[in-house]
C-alpha cells in the first residue's frame, strides 16, 4: 500500500533520518547521533537485497556505513529544520572485512566518526561494524553531500561557518595538531 506520496507505508523509522527508501533502506535504527558521530544497528535480514544462502556478503558493509552517515547527515539537517537530501559515496579508503559474509540475523552496530568535513560538502568518516564485541569490518568513508539550491555549500547544520577542520577538534572534544 502506499500514499499519495508514493512512499513506502507504513513508514519506516529510518524515513527521518535517510533519504533512502524500501528495499535500498538497509539500517533498522539510530541508537545515538552526535554532532561528530552516530551509531546505528540493524539485523542482518534473510530476505534482503542483498542476502544470500551464506547471509549477506561483507562487501555490503560499505553501504551500511555509507548510510550511516547518511543518517548523521539527517539528524543535522533536521536539527536546522530541514529533511535528509541525497549524498554520494565517494569511496573509501583500507575497506577491511574479518569475515566473507555478514550472518543472517546478526545484529549489527554501524558507527561513524566524523573526521572531517568541508564548506565544499566533502566528509571523511572512520567506520566500523562490529558483533559484540567483535569488529566485522572497518573503513574510511569519503562522501558528498551537494548543497541545497540556493544554500552555500557543506554538510547541513554546519551553519555560515563551516570550515575544513576535524569534527572534534570544531566541537572541542580533541587538541589542535
Amino acid at each position: 500500500m502506499t500514499n499519495s506520496d508514493d512512499r513506502a507505508w507504513p513508514p519506516h523509522e529510518m524515513d527521518e533520518w535517510v533519504p533512502h527508501r524500501g528495499p535500498m533502506s538497509l539500517l533498522d535504527r539510530v541508537e545515538h547521533c552526535d554532532a561528530s558521530s552516530i551509531v546505528a544497528t540493524l539485523r542482518v535480514p534473510a530476505d534482503g537485497l542483498f542476502g544470500g544462502p551464506d547471509g549477506v556478503p561483507a562487501w555490503v558493509g560499505i553501504e551500511y556505513m555509507a548510510q550511516t552517515v547518511a543518517a548523521w547527515s539527517g539528524a543535522r539537517a533536521r536539527a536546522g529544520g530541514g529533511s535528509p537530501r541525497i549524498g554520494f559515496l565517494l569511496g573509501s579508503r583500507r575497506y577491511e572485512a574479518r569475515v566473507p559474509a555478514f550472518a543472517v540475523g546478526a545484529e549489527l552496530r554501524i558507527s561513524a566518526q566524523c573526521e572531517l568535513v568541508g564548506e565544499n560538502g566533502l566528509g571523511a568518516f572512520d567506520c566500523r561494524i562490529t558483533l559484540g564485541e567483535r569488529v566485522l569490518a572497518t573503513a574510511r568513508v569519503s562522501v558528498y553531500e551537494p548543497p541545497a539550491e540556493g544554500a552555500a555549500h557543506g554538510m547541513p547544520g554546519q551553519g555560515d561557518n563551516r570550515e575544513t577542520t576535524p569534527a572534534r577538534e570544531r566541537d572541542g572534544e580533541g587538541e589542535k595538531r
